[in-house]
């Protein structure tokens, strides 16, 4: 129905061993649900966290449900440090793909990048060189990037 768009049948062992080796050479996995939680926490691994991952899971039209791929995290709660980003950054995604407000979207994407680039980091991130927040310091720090 689409020959414009070039796909490749992989089995799912395959799948995970070349998306490590040439992550450049996917743009979308399209697989089960099951699968495809094994492959994104391991794609998060590319990123240095499963709390920079956004994700969309798209149905007819421009309906879709927008999260970041590491769910509830229980382990964590009330600590104050889950990583935000991927949750901003499904917003973003919702911005883009279910309102259609891709200025919007990109204002959120480049407010990220630019706290990143500031140095910011929550602890799953964090680097030589780099300041250490928390979950709402982080969030407070790409609000301000937007302007707010």
């Amino acid at each position: 129905s689409y020959p414009e768009v070039s796909w490749e049948p992989m089995l799912v062992d395959a799948a995970a061993m070349h998306l490590l080796r040439r992550p450049a050479d996917f743009d979308v996995i399209l697989t089960a649900n099951m699968f495809g939680d094994i492959l994104t926490d391991e794609a998060s691994m590319l990123a240095g966290s499963m709390g920079m991952l956004p994700s969309a899971s798209l149905g007819e039209g421009r309906r879709g449900v927008y999260e970041p791929i590491h769910g509830s995290a229980p382990d964590i709660v009330g600590q104050g440090i889950a990583n935000p980003l991927a949750t901003i950054l499904s917003a973003a995604m919702l911005l883009r793909h279910s309102l259609g407000l891709e200025q919007e979207a990109q204002a959120v994407e480049a407010a990220v990048e630019r706290v990143l680039a500031q140095g910011y980091r929550t602890a799953d991130i964090a680097g030589p060189g780099t300041q250490v927040v928390g979950t709402a310091p982080m969030g407070d720090r790409v609000v301000e990037a937007l302007g707010g």
